[in-house]
């Protein structure tokens, strides 16, 4: 479904490659910053590999840059009131061929500037590809299971959590999320992000 307040990672890619270009970064110097080969990093860049929200967010903190700026977000103000139809539609691909690595989120707190806490809806679905690397960065996670079901990995821990369940965690723990079964399940994810 293509909608105009769609954002894909492509975009993102291509946004952490000006920025690091900017900042005069090469592939090893963001590589050496967040703990990824320049390999991938250069595999993120161009679309060929796509990162997860962790990801993301351990790049921009590389960067010393405000993950919104990586979604394309400029502007901004002191607040923000995102009516249902006006969110940021982020969709996540496995790469170029469109390969559904399971899930999708839509911005929450899109225009509001200088905010530290990255609320989403993020719908789970069965994956294509199934990504089994655990993710940790720094911060906090908050997550209410509001349709189907979702398992989480946190560390040693493995939960199923099923509509009115919660989860909250320190985002250093290794984790993941994903839809349990065949049915789509929604999730409201609010990640805190230190400076």
């Amino acid at each position: 479904m293509e909608r105009s307040n769609e954002i894909t990672l492509a975009h993102v890619g291509e946004r952490i490659k000006k920025i690091r270009e900017e900042k005069k970064l090469s592939l090893v110097d963001l590589a050496e910053r967040t703990g990824y080969s320049a390999a991938i990093i250069s595999q993120i860049e161009n679309h060929l590999l796509s990162p997860s929200l962790g990801t993301l967010i351990q790049i921009s903190h590389a960067l010393k840059t405000p993950l919104s700026e990586l979604f394309g977000e400029k502007k901004g103000h002191s607040y923000t009131i995102v009516r249902r139809n006006e969110r940021k539609l982020i969709s996540r691909f496995a790469s170029k061929e469109g390969v559904n690595y399971g899930y999708t989120y839509e911005s929450l707190g899109y225009d509001k500037k200088n905010r530290r806490m990255e609320p989403f809806i993020v719908t789970l679905e069965p994956a294509t590809v199934r990504h089994s690397k655990l993710s940790s960065h720094s911060g906090e996670e908050f997550i209410y299971v509001l349709e189907g079901e979702m398992e989480v990995v946190l560390g040693n821990l493995k939960d199923k959590l099923l509509p009115g369940d919660s989860i909250y965690y320190d985002s250093t723990l290794p984790h993941r999320v994903a839809c349990v079964g065949e049915t789509p399940a929604r999730i409201l994810a609010v990640l805190f992000t230190e400076s």
